[in-house]
């Protein structure tokens, strides 16, 4: 007998996998149109008011505000795509900016935007687990993946701030 959870497994692998195969081929398209606003500080902002997003939301669920907190997950995730379809426009749409600093900041730099992208793919299959772990009810199994799923998530938020704070002076 399949639970309820089970059914979403097949989606969880397909966009876990999607995603970043989609986003790293869309980086490959270049499109010539100039876009009316400057999108990096849009969309850094956008994953600041995540972070702050899932901070409130797990002091809603400390504080046993279940409903605000399904509302805060809910817009955290809305967030999460409305960064990711911004910065993949972005990319379609201007040349990447190079981080011209040299010596320890590069490193530093260049460790929290590894760190970063390598964590931005992980976290997916994550978030997926633990919404789908709400959503159906389990949540025993939905505590005891947002304990890993919450650190992980909010470093990607707030490391995605820090990398356009460090590289902006470039652009």
């Amino acid at each position: 007998m399949t639970t309820n959870a089970e059914k979403y497994n097949k989606w969880i692998v397909v966009l876990s996998i999607a995603i970043p195969l989609v986003v790293a081929a869309l980086f490959g398209v270049k499109i010539n149109v100039e876009l009316p606003v400057f999108l990096p500080p849009i969309y850094a902002s956008v994953n600041a008011l995540t972070s702050l997003v899932l901070i409130v939301a797990v002091w809603a669920v400390k504080n046993n505000r279940i409903a605000l907190h399904q509302k805060l997950m809910k817009t955290a995730i809305g967030l999460s795509v409305l960064f990711l379809t911004m910065y993949v426009l972005y990319h379609m749409t201007s040349n990447s900016t190079t981080f011209k600093a040299q010596g320890f900041i590069k490193t530093i730099y260049l460790l929290i935007l590894i760190s970063h992208i390598i964590l931005s793919i992980a976290v997916i299959p994550f978030v997926l687990i633990t919404y789908v772990r709400a959503i159906t009810n389990s949540i025993t199994l939905h505590k005891k993946i947002a304990k890993i799923t919450f650190p992980l998530w909010l470093y990607v938020t707030v490391s995605g701030v820090v990398v356009y704070l460090m590289i902006s002076p470039y652009y």
